[in-house]
């Protein structure tokens, strides 16, 4: 019984359950959109949490990832600090299991605290489908799922 419920709380705060393969489109480098109300403009991504790697490889994040971000723009109680955050949109394309392809404009992300909880109250754009499956929250939040 205990275990049912930890796998339950690992997957509200999206710890487990990451389904298929998807096309991994951002590394430590990128500079993503936040597209919620922190006060946050821009957040670099610094680490990806769960990346099994190789060595001398980049870690790379795919949508519904949760990653390390640095605020690069925003509010300046916003700015140079380090939050958590889950990618809710990437402009390479991936792949579902249904066969369609899915490419977005833009890379965005989602500050979340590191209980799995929203900082903020909204999120501006759509969302994709895996992040919102994945996050229960974050798709409470959204206004589209995509």
């Amino acid at each position: 019984m205990a275990a049912k419920a930890k796998g339950r709380g690992l997957i509200a705060r999206g710890g487990l359950a990451h389904g298929p393969k998807l096309s991994r489109g951002l590394q430590p480098p990128a500079v993503v959109k936040c597209t919620d109300n922190t006060g946050a403009r821009r957040l670099r991504v610094i680490q990806v949490f769960g990346y099994k790697g190789r060595l001398r490889r980049y870690p790379k994040a795919t949508v519904g990832d949760k990653i390390t971000v640095s605020v690069r723009q925003g509010t300046p109680d916003m700015k140079k600090k380090i939050f958590q955050a889950v990618i809710v949109r990437q402009r390479k394309p991936f792949r579902r299991v249904d066969g369609s392809w899915v490419q977005f404009a833009d890379n965005a992300a989602v500050i979340i605290t590191p209980e799995g909880e929203m900082k903020g109250s909204e999120i501006r754009g759509p969302v994709a489908k895996e992040a919102a499956e994945r996050w229960p929250r974050i798709a409470s939040a959204s206004s589209i799922i995509v």
